[in-house]
């Protein structure tokens, strides 16, 4: 019995220390300074986290000015992350978006609208039946002008709505692009189970509510 309790003391040791660390490595991504990307051929970036990437990258190609919506990983503490490895939830990265485009035509604030118009913005870690902290929301801001602009936009929704939204606000430091066979992912397999469900039905309700001028044509 000795060697019984013996065992549960060290587990329950290792465990308090995994936790503690995994909760330093989330305050030293929140607490990081953010890494601001720079234009490339008049052209911008900006990172969103909101469930399924699949579902994520076909909403942002909807909208006029992004020129390409990019699957990916973010937000967490670990190098050269994977979709098996940020399924397990012990990265930290949540599946992300990469969005490439033109602050001409559509600007930061607007893209940040259509974030939190395109998702239940009070479900925590997940979207819809995709659940884990992979799945997890978050919007990632490059500067203080870019910070404002999210948490002025979550304070008024979370004011409209009477109710705490699950959207986490961290500084950007890396995108790890997806594999390939993330990429472009509804347009290319359409008739996919899921696309069907959930990816496609999750577009059309965003287009719905969202401003028609914003959008672009046969979309």
């Amino acid at each position: 019995m000795k060697n019984v309790f013996a065992l549960l003391s060290i587990a329950l040791f290792f465990s308090c220390q995994n936790s503690a660390q995994t909760k330093q490595e989330l305050e030293n991504v929140v607490n990081a300074k953010p890494v601001e990307v720079p234009l490339e051929n008049g052209k911008a970036k900006a990172y969103f986290a909101s469930g399924c990437f699949w579902c994520v990258e076909a909403v942002y190609e909807s909208v006029k000015g992004v020129e390409e919506s990019i699957s990916g990983y973010s937000g967490g503490h670990t190098e050269s992350p994977t979709y098996a490895s940020s399924n397990t939830g012990r990265t930290g990265h949540a599946e992300a978006v990469e969005i490439i485009y033109d602050p001409k035509v559509v600007s930061f604030e607007t893209l940040v609208d259509v974030y939190f118009a395109s998702q239940n913005p009070l479900q925590v870690n997940g979207q819809g039946p995709d659940k884990g902290s992979q799945y997890r929301s978050i919007v990632f801001y490059q500067n203080e002008a870019q910070k404002q602009i999210i948490l002025k936009k979550k304070e008024a929704l979370a004011k409209k709505l009477n109710a705490k939204l699950a959207a986490e606000v961290y500084p950007f430091q890396k995108f790890w692009i997806a594999e390939d066979y993330h990429q472009n992912y509804e347009r290319l397999h359409p008739n996919h189970p899921y696309i069907q469900r959930i990816s496609i039905p999750r577009l059309k309700r965003f287009q719905a509510k969202f401003p028609k001028e914003l959008l672009k044509e046969g979309h």
